[in-house]
């Protein structure tokens, strides 16, 4: 099951006060807005979840020369 609003800013699933719902925003926003990468979720309720981080090889190169 895929979940592409889980990426949204304020998104929760936790009751008020409980959480802000910013984590996997500022987690996108890294690896997509920053270096290019994917983050994909891939979850099934009473499974968990597993989140995929995949940077471009040639992003982290770059940056490790400068």
């Amino acid at each position: 099951m895929q979940l592409p609003e889980i990426f949204e800013p304020f998104f929760t699933t936790k009751p008020v006060g409980k959480g802000a719902g910013i984590g996997l925003a500022i987690g996108k926003e890294i690896v997509v807005e920053k270096h290019g990468g994917q983050l994909t979720c891939i979850s099934a309720p009473g499974d968990g979840a597993e989140f995929i981080v995949e940077i471009p090889l040639s992003q982290v190169m770059n940056k490790v020369q400068r």
